[in-house]
């Protein structure tokens, strides 16, 4: 899987919403390997966009076409200064991927120093489910430098906060602490999918 981010700020979200939505229908059944995306703005203004394809090749074929670059420039034109693109052609499938159910998403950006410390993270779905049943799943984009983009999908804002304030075992606190130090959390309250 690849997952292309984008993310800048906006102050005309209805309208960068109503560009986005026609790409589904307009552009997304010439689209190969687009597998969906998920978008939403933060409390102050930030648009986050996490689009997944099968493969690099896939999102470069798509991004090649001509009618994507014209459908690129009217969204170019909604954000207040140009956005930033981040690629990431390796990705980890949290639980069940996440759903286009989920009511909050929280999307968690930073640089992951232990690779293995991710491994423990997201590497064991049954241990992850017993402690945190209010996440139905997401993704954990990284990339070669360690930086990483990763959504977290779960059912409800309420019930995300009450799983956050629990405890972990020693070695997934460990573990925890060493991904997420000084990253940086983007909650999407209203969040919306994309999906073929």
């Amino acid at each position: 899987m690849f997952i292309q981010v984008i993310q800048g700020r906006s102050s005309r979200p209805d309208e960068l919403r109503a560009v986005g939505d026609s790409w589904l229908t307009e552009l997304g059944p010439g689209a190969t390997g687009y597998l969906g995306g998920t978008f939403g703005f933060t409390d102050d203004g930030l648009f986050l966009a996490v689009i997944r394809f099968a493969s690099r090749a896939d999102a470069t074929a798509n991004s090649q076409r001509p009618e994507q670059g014209a459908w690129a420039e009217r969204l170019m034109a909604t954000f207040d200064a140009p956005p930033e693109f981040r690629d990431y052609d390796e990705v980890l499938v949290l639980l069940d991927g996440g759903s286009d159910d989920a009511g909050f998403v929280q999307v968690i950006q930073g640089v992951a120093r232990d690779r293995a410390a991710v491994d423990l993270l997201v590497g064991n779905g049954d241990a992850l489910r017993a402690m945190r049943p209010e996440i139905i799943g997401g993704t954990f984009a990284i990339a070669e430098d360690g930086s990483f983009t990763e959504t977290v999908a779960f059912t409800d804002e309420a019930t995300a906060r009450t799983g956050e304030a629990g405890e972990f075992p020693p070695e997934v606190a460990v573990a925890l602490s060493s991904v997420m130090d000084g990253a940086v959390f983007h909650d999407l309250r209203a969040p919306w999918f994309e999906s073929p």
